[in-house]
Parts: structure tokens; sequence; C-alpha cells
């Protein structure tokens, strides 16, 4: 009776896989030499087969003589034992058995690490030192049912996320996280680094979907950003008021230092906390170091708080100036034009919106600020109709601004919707000799030429 190969590998191979020595370690070989090398590729046919069968128990011996007597004989040592050791600890009842596996599945991650360039020659795609250690933490976070050392995952996962960057793997970038708030929530003082560490993991968590091509990996990687963003906002710390208490006593202390200034300004931007004290500070020490548009914009909004504008534009031009394209460029003058609305300089104000349009036509902004400019001030004549035709000039704003941004047609349809309301009645325009279809030109600081309808 022909016995098949793996039935002979196994008889072959009985009484040798209980003794471990690295041969192969020793004489520079992948699998040793004479009976070693025999020895080592029998057992790998008889673990491989069983994992094949999920039989992880079985696996369990000839895999462990191949881990230990043949380092680098193949990746698959590495992938399979990963694979052996997370069953067998799910399966185990015993906490001390499931330790013990643990260890092991630890001691497989670094021992890849170790011969990991000799690994890489074996196959066509390399595996990245960062992404072993990413798959270490996870497996670490997951095997220990939660109740790990947080300051030892935090490091290796900064370590694995540091070399991996926007390639991290996507369960590695929720690690971050979830790792970093759990840090958060036993020092107080890691705020901070805590929002820091959001910072970097979501930057790179949008480049990787960004870059992504695979349906499944945009999906996951969707499913991952919605958690990174869930962990920062229960953190409790994206509020304004927090930022101040974290950033205001130490923009005093590093006004010379332009990276820490850059942080905080970035920090203060993102979370639309600009008009915090440590963001007004921020700007104007970096400012002084290395003038750029954006420490030119908060020096802007600081002065505007204060109540001096003229500083204030002075700032608002600067930022104009040294922006490094147009559509920034439209985005401080329509800035600027928000700061004058605001105090009712409505002349200046229009001056920046239209500033803004002559830079980016295609964004409605500008024409919707300009459109409620003149219905904030509609009136320029002693005739209450004719002040009334004021409004036909402000539906011609709105309606430009739907034309050229589909994005703002909502907002621009409900202002129109609540402005018509205010446009004179035929009656009243008949006795100014005046019907649809006429040309009414808007006096004063508006200046504009509007039809009748």
């Amino acid at each position: 009776m022909k016995m098949n190969l793996f039935t002979m590998l196994v008889a072959l191979s009985l009484g040798s896989t209980a003794t471990f020595a690295q041969k192969g370690v020793d004489d520079g070989s992948r699998f040793g030499h004479g009976e070693d090398s025999i020895r080592c590729l029998q057992n790998i046919s008889i673990y491989s087969e069983y994992v094949k069968t999920d039989n992880f128990k079985d696996a369990y011996s000839p895999w462990k003589a191949v881990f230990t007597e043949a380092p680098w004989a193949q990746v698959s040592t590495y992938t399979n034992g990963a694979k052996i050791l997370r069953a067998l600890i799910a399966e185990s009842k015993d906490a001390a058995q499931q330790k013990a596996y643990l260890d092991e599945l630890m001691k497989v991650h670094d021992q890849r690490i170790q011969y990991l360039d000799k690994l890489n020659t074996l196959v066509k795609t390399p595996t990245t030192k960062g992404s072993i250690l990413g798959m270490k933490t996870h497996d670490y976070i997951v095997f220990t049912g939660g109740n790990f050392d947080v300051n030892k995952a935090y490091e290796m996962e900064k370590e694995a996320i540091g070399l991996e960057k926007a390639q991290s793997d996507y369960f590695m970038l929720q690690d971050m996280m979830d790792i970093s708030s759990r840090k958060l929530k036993a020092d107080d003082t890691h705020k901070e680094q805590f929002i820091q560490d959001y910072l970097t993991v979501s930057e790179y968590a949008d480049a990787a979907l960004k870059a992504a091509t695979k349906e499944r990996d945009k999906k996951l990687l969707k499913t991952a950003k919605d958690n990174i963003d869930a962990y920062f906002i229960n953190s409790g710390t994206a509020t304004c008021e927090n930022l101040q208490g974290i950033y205001g006593p130490k923009v005093e202390q590093n006004k010379t230092n332009l990276d820490y200034l850059k942080q905080v300004i970035s920090v203060m931007e993102m979370l639309k906390c600009t008009n915090e004290e440590a963001y007004f500070a921020a700007s104007e020490a970096a400012h002084a170091i290395e003038p750029t548009a954006e420490t030119a914009a908060g020096c802007g909004y600081m002065y505007y708080k204060k109540g001096d504008m003229d500083k204030s534009m002075q700032y608002f031009d600067q930022a104009i100036e040294l922006a490094q394209d147009d559509a920034k460029k439209a985005d401080y003058s329509y800035n600027a034009a928000v700061v004058l609305f605001s105090k009712k300089q409505l002349a200046r104000a229009k001056q920046y919106a239209q500033k803004s349009i002559s830079l980016n036509g295609n964004s409605g902004k500008p024409y919707i600020l300009i459109a409620q400019m003149y219905a904030s001030s509609p009136n320029w004549s002693d005739e209450p109709a004719l002040n009334k035709c004021t409004y036909f000039a402000v539906i011609d704003k709105l309606q430009r601004a739907k034309s050229v941004d589909p994005s703002v047609a909502e907002e621009a349809n409900k202002l129109i919707s609540t402005y018509a309301a205010h446009t004179p009645k035929d009656e009243d325009l008949f006795f100014l000799g005046l019907k649809k279809g006429n040309t009414v030109t808007i006096g004063g600081w508006i200046g504009e030429t509007t039809m009748i309808r």
C-alpha cells in the first residue's frame, strides 16, 4: 500500500520535531545541511498541511521546529506562525498558556524583523519593518483583551507609524488613536501630544484614502478615519477653551520657536479656534520671525478683535500679497470683506469682496456677501419705492452666486425667497413712471444698475 507524501513525511519526522537548534543560523543556510535540511523541509510540509485544514494544534510543533532551526527558511514561517499562535490563544482557556502563546507571537514579529533583510530576498514584494511593528502592536492590543501596557503599546505604534506614514495599514492608524486616547485618560499632561497624534494620524488616513484604488481598501480606510475622528471628538479635547488652556501658557515660552508656533496656528485653524488669544499670540510671534499669509491673517484677526481696523486691514493686505495662489488670495480677500462688513464699513467691504471675485470667479460666497451688504443698507433715496428697488440688485447678486457656484445654490435660493418679499409693488412704481423691464440705478455706495421685474 502506497503512502502519500504527507503521510510519509509525518512518519519520517516522528521524534525529530522536538529537538530545536538554529542550524540554519549557524552556517548561513536557509534549511541547514544533510539531515537538518531534510527535517526542516519535512516540518514545513507537515505544518503547512495542518494549517490548510485549520488544525493549528498539530501544526504548532513542526512549525516551532522550523521557526527555531531555520529562521529565514521562508516568509510563511512568520505569516503561518502568527496564524497558528492567534488561533491557539483564542482556543485556550488557560490564562498562563495564553500568556505563553502571546509571548511567542510577539517573538514571531521580533524575529521577522531581525531576519527581514534576508527574508525580503525571497519574495517579489518586500515587507517593511513599520508594517510588522504595526501588526505586532495590533496583536498585542487584541490578545491582551484590552488589558495592556499603554506606554509600551504607544511607543511601538508611534515608531511603526513614524516609519510607514501614509502607507500605514488602516488598523495601525485606528490603533494609534485608541492607544493615545487611553494614554490621555491615564495622564492629563498627554493632551497636547494627543492632539498632535490626531493631526498626524488624520493626515495619513486622508492621504491613504485619496491614494486608494480598491473599493475594499477605500471602505476600510473610510471606517478607520471615522473612528479616528470619533476618538478625537469623544476625548473632550476638541474645544477652543481646551486649546487655549494648552497653548496659551506655552506660546510665550516658545515665541522664538517657529516650528512650535506654526503647529499651534495649524491646529487652531483646523479646529476653527481663531478667536483665541493663543492663536493671535502665536500668529504675531511667528509673523515676526517668518512672515507668511497664515501668520498675517492671524494678526489681522487679532487686531480686528482688539478694534484696530486699520492695522487689521494692513495685515489682511499682507496675507493677500503673501498667499501662494489666487484661490488663497481670494479667500483672504473674502475674509477681509467679512471683517469690514461686521464693522459696517460697507463700501470698503465691497471692494474686498470684488477683489475676491476677481481672483476666483468660481466662488459664490463673495456675491452672497455683497447681496447681504446691499440688503443691510437699502436706503439711498428719499423715495421709499426706489429704496425697495435695491432688493432687485440684491437678487441679481444672489442669482449670480448660484450660477457660478452650485454649492451655494441652496443658501442663495433661501435668501432670494426672503428678499423678494421686500421688492416694490407695481402700483408703487407706477406713480414714479416705472414698470417691469425698466432699469434703475441704485445710488450711494452701491452704484448698481438693475432691472425691475
